[in-house]
């Protein structure tokens, strides 16, 4: 627990002590306001980076196995876990037909196959599903 919120304090501190000491510059007038303005929006824009890179980063390592039981109780066919795989992937319909070589209204078919099956009622969900059930990585 320490290891990762170690990182998150020491971050913080840093931008507190970076924020006094702008305010500290700012009241001795060293500097135009301006400069402060720009300095603080690359901080937020650095730390919105970083941390959005940190939060949403996948540990996708060699050793992903799919499962094939979850695969078989849920009766999905290749064609619908390859359109769920571009699903996952972030791809419109339109995107996944392109790329697998379908019409939109057979993605639209094999996301509704996917939805009932695995009982959810959107995109993003069936997605968390999946992967709850090591059917993607």
């Amino acid at each position: 627990m320490v290891r990762f919120v170690a990182p998150y304090a020491v971050v913080l501190a840093l931008g507190a002590f970076a924020l006094q000491w702008l305010d500290y510059q700012r009241l001795s007038r060293s500097m135009a306001l301006e400069f402060y303005v720009a300095l603080v929006a690359a901080g937020f824009a650095a730390g919105g980076v970083w941390l959005g890179w940190r939060v949403a980063a996948r540990s996708r390592g060699p050793g992903f196995a799919r499962n094939e039981a979850a695969l078989r109780a849920l009766r999905l066919t290749l064609q619908e876990v390859r359109v769920l795989e571009k699903l996952a992937a972030g791809q419109s319909n339109k995107e996944i037909g392109r790329s697998l070589g379908l019409s939109p209204n057979t993605v639209k078919t094999h996301l509704a196959n996917l939805f009932a099956k695995l009982q959810v009622s959107r995109r993003t969900e069936a997605i968390s599903r999946a992967r709850d059930l090591e059917l993607i990585p």
